[in-house]
């Protein structure tokens, strides 16, 4: 599902870039072509709804503070000065 996931997505905007919405149909038969398909549906069509309900961005203000509040583990180390 995540592998193809760009795939799967490009049906609600494929059309509009020149491509072939269709693009998924190379996976049918699949086991996983239903659940992704059927996600994107869920998740990610509603985002290329230009009358979609949206949150103003004030409201997640909390979160993103929230998420940013805490230092989290470097996966490299600063230079320490000579």
């Amino acid at each position: 599902m995540v592998k193809q996931h760009a795939i799967f997505q490009g049906y609600y905007y494929f059309h509009h870039v020149a491509m072939d919405r269709d693009m998924r149909e190379q996976f049918r038969g699949h086991p996983c072509f239903d659940r992704t398909a059927k996600f994107c549906e869920q998740y990610d069509a509603p985002a290329f709804d230009p009358r979609a309900e949206t949150l103003p961005l004030a409201a997640f203000e909390p979160l993103v503070r929230r998420v940013f509040a805490t230092p989290k583990r470097l996966l490299i180390t600063p230079a320490r000065a000579a």
